[in-house]
């Protein structure tokens, strides 16, 4: 779970390649102003104000200088392939194990370190960033506006029936922002293919990554997500990657037999990259959370699953209950008691409210009722911040409350114990020695769930392919 109020302490940005490009580090500064031919003043403003709330949305952002300076050489070549050489972008990283990438108004794009694990030579990533790009110079973000505004008008409307908080409905307003048309896509492929070719990255890298993207997400497709990825906003894949072949093959000719171009630093530049859940942003263990940056951890019931979302931590029980656990920003001179009863829960019984205090921590609880649904709602403040457990039921019952109980007391600070128990997931290389083949260097990720199905859809190969000794490929490995 990235904390809310941790991403309001993120400050500044490092400029990269001669100031024209910016690599988002570690802030949420906005990005400088950007104005490509036909972009109307009002993009700067559109995408300043949506900007934090991406990253609260994914995660915040992820610091990798390896990757911050590969990308912005990438992003300057396509700049200037695109006749942008002037223009001002601003690129970030996001801490997020999907693989998305998306742009704003206003020059500011945005790519996952999950996107970044899954590709595998730096042709790959520019195809994916000149597509952002296009979305940008074809003026598609400005076309968009006016559903983004509608759907803000639908989440002003949910946030009156379910008292749910701006955290809460900016989740839902990032899909919309992050998603175009069919159309767009379509058009953003081609143009993008275009100034990726003409940058001298590998034009059919386009067609290759959405292969590879198609692949990853049916082997996800079993796990819970939050969010929507790349390809879920987009057209077709298989009809993505017909137009991308042909699109390719009419401005640059067949694909020539160096693939691998760029494939050595790209590797080098991902090495290390974290993959999947970030453990700086809270780690499931069983039916214990820990997060190793607020320093605390808590236990659910038995029966409850959790799942940790770039906003919350969510729990469902299969008899029809569940909990939400998060942040939020309360001033320090607003005891716990007013904030409970300040109105953001919908349906709060008042009297119901009380103070408690756990493990020396300050805590306010009460329920609320609505048509459907009893609540118990907790709130807990730990070194200033405030924590939130929100359980939720169809029918209220002593082992319903009991349960919602026994999750408050358990909360407090995580010990030294508690923290040596996040284990941390890496992409890491392997040089292939004469005689491995695909499947001897698939085994090396035996220790992971469906591991060594993963490793090939990491390096793109198949079951029984060659390796090229000598050549580095990814495995993801466990600290």
């Amino acid at each position: 779970m990235a904390l809310a109020l941790a991403i309001a302490t993120l400050s500044g940005c490092t400029g990269l390649s001669g100031g024209q490009v910016t690599v988002t580090r570690t802030g949420d500064n906005p990005a400088p102003t950007v104005v490509p031919p036909g972009t109307e003043p009002n993009d700067e403003v559109i995408g300043r104000r949506e900007h934090p709330r991406i990253l609260a949305s994914y995660g915040g952002v992820y610091s990798d200088r390896k990757a911050e300076i590969m990308i912005a050489r990438i992003v300057s070549r396509l700049l200037a392939s695109a006749d942008q050489p002037n223009a001002q972008f601003q690129v970030t990283v996001l801490d997020s194990p999907e693989v998305n990438a998306f742009a704003l108004p206003g020059g500011y794009i945005y790519v996952t370190r999950g996107l970044l694990a899954l590709a595998s030579d730096t042709s790959e990533l520019a195809a994916v960033l000149s597509h952002e790009i296009a979305h940008v110079t074809l003026r598609h973000a400005r076309a968009r506006t006016d559903r983004t505004r509608t759907n803000a008008i639908v989440d002003r409307v949910m946030t009156a029936i379910f008292g749910e908080d701006d955290e809460t409905t900016s989740g839902r307003s990032q899909v919309s922002m992050a998603a175009f048309s069919r159309q767009q896509e379509l058009e953003a492929d081609s143009e993008g293919i275009k100034i990726a070719g003409k940058a001298g990255y590998d034009p059919h890298a386009a067609a290759r990554f959405l292969g590879v993207m198609s692949r990853f997400a049916r082997f996800s497709s079993g796990s819970a997500t939050s969010g929507d990825d790349f390809l879920s906003s987009h057209p077709s894949t298989p009809e993505r990657i017909s137009k991308a072949v042909e699109r390719a093959r009419a401005l640059f000719g067949a694909p020539d037999s160096n693939q691998a171009a760029g494939r050595s630093d790209y590797l080098s530049a991902i090495d290390g990259l974290t993959f999947g859940e970030n453990p700086s942003q809270g780690s499931i263990v069983g039916q214990r959370f820990i997060h190793p940056g607020g320093r605390f951890t808590f236990t659910v019931p038995q029966g409850y699953s959790l799942e940790n979302s770039s906003n919350a931590v969510v729990g469902v029980a299969g008899d029809g209950e569940a909990v939400r656990f998060d942040s939020a920003e309360v001033p320090s001179d607003v005891s716990l008691v007013d904030y409970l009863r300040s109105g953001w829960i919908a349906g709060l019984e008042a009297n119901s409210v009380r103070s408690v205090t756990h493990n020396g921590i300050e805590m306010a609880t009460g329920t609320a009722q609505t048509d459907q649904w009893h609540f118990r709602v907790s709130v807990a403040r730990l070194d200033g911040e405030v924590y939130r457990f929100i359980f939720a039921a169809k029918a209220d019952s002593q082992r319903f409350a009991m349960g919602a109980e026994s999750t408050l007391e358990s909360f407090r600070r995580a010990t030294p114990a508690d923290l040596s128990g996040i284990k941390r997931v890496n992409i890491t290389l392997v040089t292939a020695s004469a005689g491995d083949t695909a499947d001897s260097l698939a085994r090396r990720m035996q220790g992971l769930n469906r591991g060594q199905e993963l490793f090939y859809i990491l390096n793109e190969l198949y079951p029984g392919d060659p390796v090229t000794a000598g050549q580095q490929y990814k495995i993801v490995t466990v600290d």
